[in-house]
């Protein structure tokens, strides 16, 4: 079925080179799709989104409070990856727009990667490798170590740090991990109580932390400092989290031995444009353009997962997964219009409702309601034949924010 607003198809704009299998998705639900190859600024996002319902970035694109201005028109946003800090939360449930994330589907590629580096490091496969390739032949085993029996500190232990942890282990590695949550260790892992705790006993660290702000420049000249002698040290979580020119002293210096980074702080918006970075010209450095999640599996599961929780969004109102508004998910009954209402969380708005819908003789056939914090979102199945007035009564009250009607 063709998902609509009013009697116009639903337009969506997917940027950043976003999986054929979104593409594909939403075009089966009757969207109309135009996909852009490469990020967009915020002044040519501004431009492009003034008529688009649907939009779907990666991690260059910033979704901000002036975009979200702009797309008067905008119903959802996808973050086609884990992370949503490139998109404005706050302005968007203010907005009423719905943005949901692929909180799982890249996991396994980004602990793989991750696995693969963490063994290139310990065994100076970089070193050999520039040496090959100049010409000189460097058997010797010096320097190069196996990682079982090694220790490996995870700071961070959501989705990706867990998988690494089970699979460091299944390797012969010790982990140990801290994270500012209280999770749950599995497997033989060791849960540090600070930062420093597991900088004192790790061979090396890898950080799988989100993109909070407070996380900004957390890892920085001090904590590379008690870091042991000759570790090795990853970051494949956020370009922010850490001081990239005291990085590089203390891999000049020998302090750590071999560092693989796969996220800056500024990155090129697209593919072929020039990419600066201090860590540069290093020969103990593995440094990768943000592919920790880029796989073809792990895409193609990406942009059908997120695809579809727009499409569902859009067509039955379901907020499943949504990292700003409430979770909300309500089977629709047949022969019925369903009133998707988000609003600000203030009591009584229920009650408001229901009684607009009574004053007008409106039978309530199916009803949910979920609040998160500021905002609620009510999901209300009623008959198909009621006054429009019941709609500029419902879009008047004082706490809605966006009332759509789904059919």
């Amino acid at each position: 079925m063709d998902v609509m607003v009013g009697h116009e198809k639903i337009r969506a704009l997917l940027l950043e080179s976003i999986h054929p299998d979104a593409v594909a998705r939403l075009h089966a639900a009757g969207c109309l799709v135009e996909s852009v190859p490469s990020a967009l600024d915020e002044d040519e996002l501004i431009e492009r989104v003034r008529d688009v319902h649907l939009l779907g970035v990666r991690s260059k694109t910033q979704v901000t409070e002036r975009v979200l201005a702009a797309g008067s028109q905008l119903l959802g946003v996808g973050a086609f990856c884990i992370g949503t800090d490139q998109v404005d939360l706050a302005a968007a449930a203010r907005a009423g727009v719905a943005v949901f994330n692929a909180p799982f589907s890249n996991t396994r590629s980004v602990v793989e990667l991750a696995l693969a580096e963490i063994i290139m490091l310990a065994r100076r496969v970089m070193e050999k490798n520039n040496a090959m390739h100049a010409g000189v032949w460097d058997k010797a085993a010096t320097g190069s170590h196996e990682v079982r029996g090694r220790t490996l500190g995870i700071v961070g232990y959501g989705n990706i740090g867990t998988q690494l942890s089970v699979l460091a282990e299944a390797l012969g590695m010790r982990v140990y991990f801290y994270d500012t949550a209280d999770k749950l260790a599995l497997g033989n892992a060791k849960r540090c109580d600070t930062l420093d705790e597991l900088l004192e006993v790790a061979e090396t660290v890898t950080l799988h932390v989100d993109g909070r702000p407070g996380n900004s420049g957390f890892f920085g000249e001090e904590q590379f400092a008690r870091m042991r002698p000759r570790s090795l040290f990853l970051n494949l979580s956020r370009g922010f989290v850490i001081d990239y020119p005291a990085l590089r002293r203390h891999l000049e210096s020998g302090h750590i031995a071999g560092a693989a980074v796969d996220v800056f702080p500024k990155e090129p918006k697209g593919r072929g444009d020039e990419f600066t970075s201090e860590l540069r010209g290093l020969p103990n450095v593995i440094l990768t353009p943000h592919i920790g999640g880029s796989t073809e599996e792990a895409q193609a599961d990406i942009g059908g997962f997120v695809a579809n929780k727009l499409a569902q969004y859009v067509s039955e109102g379901n907020t499943t997964l949504s990292v700003n508004l409430p979770t909300t998910a309500l089977p629709q009954q047949p022969r019925t219009r369903r009133l998707a209402h988000v609003h600000h969380n203030t009591p009584g708005v229920l009650a408001q409702v229901n009684s607009i819908l009574a004053e007008h003789a409106v039978n309530v056939e199916g009803q949910l309601l979920a609040t998160r914090g500021d905002y609620g979102y009510l999901l209300t199945d009623v008959g198909v034949d009621y006054p429009e007035d019941v709609l500029t009564r419902l879009r008047a009250m004082e706490q809605s924010i966006r009332l759509r009607v789904l059919s």
